[in-house]
């Protein structure tokens, strides 16, 4: 089971870096007179798949608390 949390963790950090990626890409694209509002809204859009996706995976390293 340390084998799958260790997977996760991974893909977390995976994903965490190419979130951030997104960040400095979408800072430039912003950033230049003849943006290109469509690519713009694509990267934005991808941007928040990621950070769901994160979310996703850090809520199954959580363990489950027993009610």
């Amino acid at each position: 089971m340390s084998s799958d949390v260790e997977q996760v963790r991974a893909r977390v950090i995976e994903l965490e870096i190419e979130h951030r990626d997104l960040d400095v890409a979408i800072d430039r694209l912003d950033e230049t007179a003849n943006r290109d509002e469509l690519q713009l809204r694509r990267l934005k859009k991808r941007r928040l798949h990621l950070k769901d996706q994160i979310l996703r995976l850090r809520m199954q390293l959580v363990p489950d608390i027993p009610a």
